[in-house]
This record gives structure tokens, C-alpha cells and sequence, in this order.
């Protein structure tokens, strides 16, 4: 990375100095629209990490705060999480973290095409593959109102198969990308730590090299800040009508 006058580091994936010059500040009290759900929890491990000041702002998706009209101006998708960066909102957790990653230049691998071609892949890996399928293998084996074994097996076996592919390749290395801990890591550790709830506990044994990775990120400091920071709010724990309308609305859509 290059070094800016005044000691400030050139942001990782910028084209030049004087786009980083442009875009650069301080943080200012950042807003973090959250819950406790994974993709959320990744984005505060980040905030903690990186010792950012932030103002967490409880998004209640059970009792419907996502569809609320000052909530649709920061994330027109009506999911966590979101941020708003003095004016500037970012919104679906993977483009938080490359957003913050290249803001102040941390958790990110030594700056060279290969590292960059093999960041970028992997985020999208998660954002893409990893988070949208645990989320409806979640989705089918825990809140589904009837069982479809169709739907059921598909998910599963789709989580199970990305699963995979991340052990396979965590076999010989201790981190996702280059030789350092980065926002890569931070990526899998959210939804990777909720294996047992995804695909059952008796999963966690398949994943050997997952595991090392979620358990060496989980002792960190940061994390249990991250996973503990949902205790400091009261949101909704079950799971009624009220909830099942807010979060599944397309119970009461017939759309094909």
C-alpha cells in the first residue's frame, strides 16, 4: 500500500492516489443498522475489529422495523445490515465489509493482483452461494410451515456442497486468502459458526478445517463483543403470526 502525506495509507483497490485523497476521512459516529443474524454479526466482528466508533441501531425484522419508511431511505432491500457513514449508506453485508476494509485500509491481504482476484472471488462466493443457501436451508428446516423434502434437500445439500468447497480449501492454509486474517475470514466465520443450526451438530465433525477457523476467530475479543452486542436490545424472540407476516411475507402472496 502507498503512503499518503500526513501518514495515511493509500485505500486497498483504488486506481490511484487521488481517488483515495477524494474519498478518504475520518469515520465520523457511524450508524449500524442491525439484528443478531449472521450477516449482521460478521459486519460488527469488522467494527469491533478495527476499533471503529459506531452507534448500533436495532432493526427489529420480526416486528417489521425493516419496512419502516426511515429504514427503506439507508436499505431500499428491507434487510440487515446497513450503514450510514456520515451521509454515505452502504447496505448487503459483503459490500460493507470491502467498504470499510478499503476505507481504512484493514484485514485486507498484501495488495497484488493474485490477492485481489482471490478476495474478491471469495466474497462473492459467500454473498452469492454460502449465505443465500444456509439461509433457505435454514429456512426449510426450521420456520418452513409444512415440510417440503423437495425444497429441504435441495438447500441442504447446496449448504452442504459450499460447506465444502471452503474446507477443502482452509486444508493447507490457515486463512481464506494470502497469510493473514482478513475480512475474507470474517465472511465465512458469520455464517460458518452456525453450522450446527444450519445443517444440524452432527455437521460440525465434517468440517474440520472450518471449524479451526470459526474456533481461532471466536476466542478473539472482537467476536464475542460482535455476537454479544444483539444482549444490549430487546428484540422478539418468538416466532408468531406477527413475526412469520414481517419476515415471510410471501405467505399471504400468491406469485406463481
Amino acid at each position: 500500500m502507498d503512503v499518503l502525506p500526513g501518514g495515511v495509507t493509500a485505500v486497498y483497490g483504488f486506481r490511484n492516489k487521488a481517488s483515495c485523497r477524494k474519498q478518504w476521512g475520518k469515520f465520523q459516529m457511524l450508524k449500524f443498522y442491525f439484528n443478531g443474524s449472521p450477516n449482521p454479526t460478521k459486519v460488527a466482528l469488522f467494527l469491533e475489529e478495527a476499533g471503529i466508533a459506531y452507534e448500533p441501531v436495532a432493526v427489529d425484522t420480526r416486528k417489521g422495523d425493516q419496512f419502516k419508511p426511515e429504514y427503506l431511505a439507508v436499505n431500499p432491500n428491507a434487510k440487515v445490515p446497513a450503514i450510514d457513514d456520515d451521509g454515505i449508506t452502504v447496505f448487503d453485508s459483503n459490500a460493507i465489509l470491502l467498504y470499510l476494509a478499503e476505507k481504512t485500509g484493514k484485514f485486507l491481504p498484501a495488495n497484488t493482483p493474485a490477492n485481489r482476484g482471490e478476495l474478491l472471488s471469495w466474497l462473492m462466493f459467500v454473498a452469492t452461494g454460502v449465505g443465500p443457501f444456509s439461509g433457505q436451508a435454514v429456512h426449510f428446516k426450521h420456520f418452513a410451515p409444512e415440510k417440503i423434502d423437495y425444497a429441504h434437500n435441495r438447500y441442504q445439500f447446496e449448504a452442504q456442497r459450499h460447506f465444502g468447497i471452503l474446507n477443502d480449501h482452509l486444508a493447507n492454509r490457515r486463512y481464506m486468502v494470502g497469510d493473514t486474517y482478513t475480512i475474507v475470514d470474517m465472511d465465512v466465520w458469520g455464517w460458518a459458526r452456525m453450522i450446527p443450526f444450519i445443517l444440524g451438530e452432527e455437521a460440525v465433525a465434517k468440517y474440520p478445517n472450518i471449524k479451526r477457523l470459526v474456533d481461532e476467530i471466536s476466542a478473539r475479543p472482537a467476536a464475542a463483543k460482535a455476537i454479544a452486542l444483539k444482549d444490549n436490545f430487546k428484540f422478539k424472540t418468538e416466532m408468531d403470526d406477527e413475526a412469520r407476516n414481517n419476515m415471510f411475507k410471501h405467505l399471504k402472496v400468491k406469485a406463481a
